[in-house]
Order: structure tokens, then C-alpha cells, then sequence
């Protein structure tokens, strides 16, 4: 309890202070915190083991990427890289599939996978103390998988109700009839599911033979982040995942394991006019992970942004497109995009609307946009999307996973991994002129692939809408 005669000495001091300030005097002193060094090893079968620890981490992801998805598969075996992740967690030689769920739910830990057109990871969140148990469960479920007909027979029902699923998500819809234009013919033009007649028919044989081929030690990567450290992540690594095998034809990371992929301009219209609206996507050939207009790339995209006419903000937005978009109500929403591939793209934009009456303005305002890329983007909005685009490049680095997830995508993609830092110094390295010389040679006059879908008797022909790929009105 503070006194009376303590209590008015205090009022004179503070009556002083607002009478004579002075400045405060500072008691932070600059500490130089290094950033996290992501740490790689390889070791003898080839297997890559990188790390990025943080040291006051009390949790950890721990995690298998594999250069290898649904593009490793044949029509016959579509399916086969997304059924076989289904199969992981059924059980081991050594583990019941109860007995696996047990000893993953008893220490906490979080044990997921997914399947890419390219890749196949599976991956484990826990407590930093649970890490080499995390590390046992994941090479068990990769190296030990029983596979048991009665268990593939009872996974194809789960796998047809996750496609009924898909086919409900209008966007996943399009951009799976998008790849299969774009790439028609080719590996990455099939879906990461699998047709009905493959789901009903992949046989045991065929899970083993696609992880004889495909899960080999020198296309793997083992990624920890979080509370781990890179040498007992390496012995963990040297004691489960030594016995791997390795490829008749080892290819390093980020070399190209695939045939070259011919982009097709092209298109498919699928009209039911029971969906109320048009949803389009249109694309060119974008690039892949290591091409050096790459961030270019990025950067172009970020300029279009994304829109939805749900957002407040919406009429005063910053790209250029979104006002224009907003101010006529061309569209419901769009989403610009940049997809890339080990050796190819996708680079483009998802439209929304129920303005039917208007699509080929939509469109033709959409595209001039483009065309606008090649002679008159300015410096203000190339700025601007590149503090977006680094802010959501970095943004997306929080937490173990996603940091896990971006060096394990970096290191098979590429065979290194760029840090935070380095992005940052790569998207600013990015000028006007840049912009217009990578929309000079991906956009101007290019080929474009459409995907359609819904109520879209409104859309024009292919042709007329090529035509405005190289529009100088505008």
C-alpha cells in the first residue's frame, strides 16, 4: 500500500514530468538473431536430409517428399500415386492399422499425406521428444505397407466418394478439364484421382510396382523443422531409411525425370445451364519451378490479383482489372494464377459470373488486360504487386509445416532451397521491363487453353476470343 506522503511525492514528480519533458531514455539494445540456415545432407543411397531448427521450439514437423505423383502413372494406372497414399495407413508388417492409429493419437502427433501431379508427401506433426517416433511411423507406413486385398477392396468406396466430392467443387472441376486441354494426351493432363473404371480396378500389383519404381531413396527427401536438430535427424534417417532402395538411373533432384510436355491451345466447354453461372478458366503456358522467369511470372500474376464482389473494398481495389470488372458487374469473382511444373505451366485466370448476357465482355476486358502487360504496365502497380507478392510469399511461411513443406517442395523441384531472404531479394530484383519482356514472350499473341463450365451459351468462340491476345486497343 502506498503511503499518503509517498502518494503526494509521486503527484509532484508526474505534475514535474508533464510540466519539463524529457525524452525517455531507451533501454533496447539491437540484438542480431540469425535467421533459421536450413541444413542438407545426403546420405550414401542418396537419400537428401534437410533440416531448419528452431531452438525454443517445443513442437516439430517431420515429414517424406518424393518426386513422384500422378504423373508417374500411365492411363492404365491413373490413380494408382492417390490410392497408394490411401493404403499407408492401413497398416504395416509390424502395425495393425488400430495399433497405428493408437500410437500416433497416444503421443499427440498429427500424421497426414498428400498426392500432387508431381509429388507425393507424408508427414507427421509432434512434440520435439516424439520426433524419432514420428520418423519410425513415417518409414514403417513407406517402406512396410501390407497392402491386404480385403483393405484395397474396402478404400475404393472412400476413394469413389472423395471423387463424388471433387465433382461437386466447381473449380476443381475446371482446372482438371483445363490440364487435360492444355496437356492433352500427356501425363499431367490426367486428374491426381484417377477415372471410376482405373479406382475400380487398381490391383495390389499395381501399388507395388509404382512404389518399386517411384519410392526410391535418391527421389526422396526427409525434411525436419521446428524442434529438431540436423544431426539426430540424419541418424534417424541412417536408421530407418538405410534399406531403401535406389534408382537403376539415379536423376539428382531437380533435374528433369520427365519427357518434355507440349502445351495444346485448346479448349472444352461442358454447358449445363442448371449451374447458374459461367465459371472459365483461361491459361498460356506458363513455366517451370527453375526457369528464370519464374518471379517474373509471379509478379505479373500478382498485379491481376484476386477479386470477389463479396469484399467491401472490392470497386477500389488495386488492380486495374478488379475496377473494371466491379465498376460494369462483369463478374461474381476471379482468381489469377501461376502454376508451375518441373518442366512447364500454367499461367492464367479463374472467372466467375452470372452476368451471362456479358462474356465476351468479360473476356475481352480480361485479355486486354493482358495485352496491356506488353507495352503500358506502370510502376506504380508493379510495386504494388510485388510487396503483395512477398508479403504473401512470406506470410505463408508460418508455422513448422509450412515451412517444412516449402523446403521439401524447393529441394525435390529444384535440388536447393532459396530462403526467405533470397525471395525477398529475387521478387524486388524484378523491374517494369521485366514485366513487359515476360508478357511479350508468354502472353502476346500466344495460344490459350479454356476450360468452361456451367451456363456459358454466352461465351464466343475460341477464335474470337484468341483474337484478343494480341489486342492493341485498349
Amino acid at each position: 500500500m502506498i503511503s499518503q506522503t509517498a502518494s503526494a511525492s509521486l503527484g509532484r514528480v508526474l505534475r514535474s514530468a508533464a510540466r519539463n519533458p524529457r525524452p525517455l531514455r531507451s533501454f533496447a539494445t539491437t540484438v542480431n538473431i540469425p535467421s533459421p540456415l536450413t541444413e542438407v545432407s545426403t546420405l550414401s543411397n542418396g537419400l537428401t536430409v534437410a533440416t531448419e531448427a528452431h531452438s525454443h521450439a517445443q513442437t516439430a514437423t517431420v515429414g517424406v517428399w518424393i518426386d513422384a505423383g500422378s504423373r508417374a502413372e500411365t492411363d492404365k494406372t491413373n490413380g494408382t500415386a492417390h490410392f497408394l497414399e490411401h493404403m499407408a495407413f492401413k497398416g504395416t508388417k509390424s502395425r495393425n492399422q488400430h495399433a497405428l492409429e493408437l500410437e500416433v493419437e497416444n503421443i499427440g502427433a498429427h500424421l497426414n499425406a498428400y498426392t500432387s501431379r508431381e509429388q507425393t508427401v507424408y508427414y507427421a506433426k509432434s512434440f520435439r521428444k516424439d520426433v524419432p517416433k514420428a520418423v519410425d511411423i513415417i518409414s514403417d507406413i513407406l517402406q512396410n505397407s501390407k497392402l491386404e486385398s480385403s483393405a484395397i477392396e474396402r478404400e475404393r468406396d472412400v476413394i469413389l466418394r472423395e471423387q463424388q466430392e471433387v465433382d461437386k467443387q466447381l473449380e476443381e472441376v475446371v482446372f482438371d478439364h483445363l490440364h487435360s486441354v492444355a496437356f492433352q494426351g500427356q501425363p499431367l493432363g490426367r486428374t491426381i484421382l484417377g477415372p471410376k473404371a482405373n479406382i475400380l480396378s487398381i490391383k495390389q500389383d499395381d501399388l507395388s510396382s509404382y512404389i518399386k519404381t517411384n519410392y526410391t531413396a535418391d527421389r526422396m527427401v526427409l525434411v525436419g523443422t521446428g524442434g529438431v536438430e540436423h544431426h539426430e535427424l540424419v541418424q534417424l534417417a541412417e536408421k530407418h531409411f538405410s534399406s531403401l532402395p535406389v534408382s537403376a538411373n539415379p536423376i539428382r533432384l531437380g533435374r528433369k525425370a520427365h519427357p518434355r510436355t507440349s502445351f495444346v491451345g485448346s479448349e472444352v466447354r461442358i454447358r449445363d445451364d442448371d449451374i447458374p453461372t459461367a465459371n472459365i478458366a483461361i491459361a498460356v503456358e506458363g513455366v517451370g519451378w527453375s526457369s528464370p522467369d519464374y518471379f517474373p511470372m509471379l509478379v505479373m500474376q500478382s498485379i491481376f490479383g484476386n477479386w470477389d464482389r463479396s469484399l467491401g473494398a472490392s470497386p477500389i481495389l488495386s488492380s486495374r482489372l478488379s475496377s473494371i470488372i466491379s465498376t460494369n458487374n462483369l463478374a461474381n469473382s476471379f482468381m489469377s494464377f501461376s502454376t508451375s511444373y518441373s518442366d512447364t505451366g500454367l499461367w492464367g485466370i479463374y472467372l466467375v459470373s452470372e452476368n451471362l448476357m456479358n462474356l465476351d465482355d468479360l473476356m475481352h476486358f480480361t485479355l486486354k488486360e493482358w495485352s496491356r502487360m506488353s507495352m503500358a504496365p506502370t510502376d506504380v502497380e508493379v510495386e504494388r504487386a510485388k510487396s503483395q507478392l512477398k508479403a504473401g510469399l512470406l506470410l505463408g511461411l508460418d508455422g513448422t509445416t509450412a515451412i517444412a513443406e516449402d523446403i521439401g517442395r524447393q529441394l525435390v523441384t529444384s535440388g536447393r532451397r532459396l530462403t526467405p531472404k533470397q525471395i525477398e531479394n529475387a521478387v524486388d530484383a524484378v523491374t517494369l521491363a521485366e514485366i513487359k519482356r515476360v508478357a511479350q514472350k508468354y502472353l502476346w499473341d500466344k495460344d490459350i487453353s479454356i476450360a468452361a463450365l456451367g451456363s456459358i451459351d454466352g461465351l464466343l468462340d475460341y477464335n474470337r476470343i484468341r483474337a484478343d491476345m494480341s489486342s492493341l486497343i485498349y
